[in-house]
């Protein structure tokens, strides 16, 4: 079974929920988007919503994936930034607990947080600082840099790299457009597959260039949602797969309650959504990409990957935030073993 590697930013996630979308056009936060904001803005969202009810859980768009992967019983691992605090370590151990091995920075710098404020009808608003994650960097590629892992030990990239077959890559991660292309070059001078996950369509937007050079020139295997794919393309969800395809080995455009299209060259599958009750979209895409990715390095057929990444994000959706029940993971472990 192939193994693989998330990078991205660790987080940890404050969820609310809103009674309307009014919140949000008082704060200036565009529906559907994820804004950065620096720690004074934080502060400033967070005492907006003082009187609100929140709960938290560990985050960020990569370490989500490839925790979904662990606790599928994959082989997993992550490479990210935490401060020297109660959340840097609650986040470490979350990740450990999934079976994921965790390859940690760590920094003065508070850790990160993507306030996420999820509307009545389960859209999600994402408010991020990302604190200690802003800090990660893998020094212009040079090698070798040391890593100061969990434990305390210490490895190169090179050889953390070397322990993988691929390496996922949250699209937040091209805000820092140096880190996200030494990353990707590393990982091809290492012989691995590339996976991307855009993100969000205001990420695209603002780096619509650079994200399509890399894509063309280094990433295989492409993750997208419609509005992302929009942003990407300028067409439909159909035509945006095709000229996606035609950039990366695998394309992915999930179309939300009408499920999933996806390109290998010419193979084609078009999966459908399983039937929920939603509650919270949060991490229903980085869960998605956990089962697709988990599929694909088992030597899954296409269509069984697409169909095990839309019963992952169709699951998660009916919990609060990005994280099931160990009882909802049995289940699902149980149909990946029928």
């Amino acid at each position: 079974m192939k193994r693989i590697l998330g990078m991205g930013s660790a987080l940890v996630d404050i969820l609310i929920r809103l009674g309307d979308d009014s919140p949000l056009e008082q704060l200036a936060l565009p529906r559907g988007s994820m804004q950065l904001v620096d720690r004074e803005r934080r502060d400033a969202v967070l005492a907006f919503f003082n009187n609100y009810q929140k709960s938290m859980a560990a985050g960020g768009s990569a370490a989500n994936t490839v925790h979904g992967i662990g606790k599928l019983g994959g082989k997993a691992g992550f490479i990210g930034m935490i401060g020297e605090d109660e959340l840097g370590r609650s986040f470490a151990l979350d990740m450990e607990n999934a079976g994921v091995a965790v390859t940690l920075f760590r920094s003065n710098t508070p850790t990160g947080c993507a306030i996420s404020l999820i509307s009545p009808d389960s859209e999600r608003t994402f408010a991020t600082y990302l604190g200690a994650a802003s800090e990660l960097e893998l020094n212009g590629g040079r090698l070798p840099i040391a890593i100061g892992t969990a434990d305390g030990g210490a490895r190169t990239v090179k050889e953390v790299f070397g322990d993988y077959d691929i390496l996922h890559l949250e699209g937040y991660l091209v805000f820092n457009q140096p880190l996200t292309e030494s990353a990707i070059k590393l990982a091809k001078e290492a012989g691995l597959q590339v996976s991307l996950d855009l993100a969000s369509y205001n990420v695209v937007e603002a780096n619509i260039d650079f994200l399509r050079r890399i894509i063309r020139e280094h990433v295989d295997i492409v993750f997208a949602n419609e509005e992302e794919a929009k942003a990407f393309t300028d067409k439909s969800p159909g035509e945006a797969l095709d000229e996606i395809a035609g950039m990366a080995e695998y394309a992915i455009v999930k179309i939300g309650a009408r499920g999933s299209l996806i390109r290998h060259g010419d193979e084609r599958a078009t999966i459908g959504a399983i039937p929920v009750k939603p509650v919270d979209t949060t991490g229903a895409g980085d869960l998605y990409a956990s089962g697709f990715l988990y599929g694909l390095a088992k030597g899954m057929p296409l269509q069984s990957c697409g169909e095990l990444g839309a019963l992952l994000a169709g699951k998660v959706i009916e919990v609060i935030g990005p994280k099931m029940t160990e009882a909802a993971w049995e289940v699902i472990r149980k149909k990946v073993t029928e």
